[in-house]
């Protein structure tokens, strides 16, 4: 067990950043978060202490890390918006990794993506390598988990796919839908995280799940548990995007961007690495098959709203 008093996770009352909180705290441990949501509804009480990033103050987030032992790191975003974007996001984590050897801090687990890289003509998996190369370079112990597909209850991507399931006719996918993906419970990302964080070994790890699924393989899987066996036709990618981009603008969101469609096809949510998950997204699926789609889960209304708890809507 880690000697220090306490452990500082980016997101604590969000997505993955729960899920690995729960962990910390059912493990003994003492746990702090540093949010943009200072005032969104704590799922843990008083047993978390709550604190803002302050990205533009460096010795105010420094001073928010010490004394930490690991910093696990679930900061990101999707997408570009008025409020926020790619380009901030990265200027935003490089603060947090200064700030945090400045700190003294022993340990970071970051959560990155499958297949990132610095040569990538997309922004999402360019910055997530971005970032990777200046962690590792920083001198600080640190673990990497790389993610594909997170599902779980708070998710979006498999919760949108169901969602569309239960209220369209049918569903169109991106080209053909052969390309391949592994989702992993959020949960086990969140025990794997954890692991990493006790290790003092510098670690990169893909964190995919047992399951692979081809898109087209996915849809039908999910149409299949849900009850809504709706007919699954390929389109044209910027077919696929603009029908994507209507369903977004009438649920006041951003569904799907280009670069997430392209990065999909070109297959960069699959690595072929040895499963890191246990939990199969069909038993998991199964398991919650009534309530799965019911409501819209809306990334862009989570961004927006830092006030309400962070649950499907």
């Amino acid at each position: 067990m880690p000697p220090r008093s306490f452990d500082v996770v980016t997101g604590a009352f969000g997505y993955s950043g729960r899920y690995i909180t729960r962990r910390l705290l059912d493990a003994g441990r003492t746990v702090r978060t540093l949010t943009n949501s200072i005032d969104r509804p704590s799922p843990f009480g008083s047993l978390v202490d709550a604190r803002p990033f302050s990205f533009n103050d460096l010795p105010r987030l420094s001073e928010s890390l010490h004394g930490a032992d690991v910093l696990y790191n679930t900061y990101w975003v999707r997408f570009k918006h008025a409020t926020f974007s790619l380009e901030t996001a990265i200027q935003n984590s490089l603060r947090l990794f200064e700030a945090a050897g400045q700190a003294g801090v022993r340990r970071i687990v970051h959560i990155s993506i499958t297949n990132p890289s610095e040569t990538s003509p997309l922004h999402y998996f360019r910055g997530k390598a971005c970032l990777e190369r200046a962690l590792v370079e920083s001198g600080l112990s640190y673990a990497i988990l790389r993610p594909a597909v997170l599902f779980g209850r708070e998710d979006i991507l498999i919760n949108n796919i169901a969602w569309i399931l239960r209220r369209l006719p049918v569903f169109g996918l991106f080209g053909d839908g052969s390309y391949r993906l592994q989702p992993i419970y959020v949960d086990d990302l969140a025990e794997l995280a954890v692991k990493q964080g006790w290790e003092v070994n510098n670690s990169i790890i893909d964190a995919t799940g047992p399951e692979t699924f081809t898109y087209r393989e996915l849809v039908r899987t999910i149409g299949k548990i849900i009850g809504k066996n709706k007919p699954v036709i390929p389109l044209p990618p910027m077919l696929g995007y603009w029908a994507a981009s209507v369903i977004g603008k009438l649920m006041g969101d951003v569904l799907i961007t280009r670069d997430e469609i392209t990065g999909l096809m070109q297959g960069l949510l699959y690595t072929g690495s040895p499963p890191s998950g246990r939990t199969p997204l069909t038993t998991w699926a199964r398991q919650h098959a009534s309530s799965l789609g019911r409501h819209y889960a809306s990334e862009l209304k989570r961004r927006l709203d830092r006030t309400s708890p962070y649950e499907v809507e």
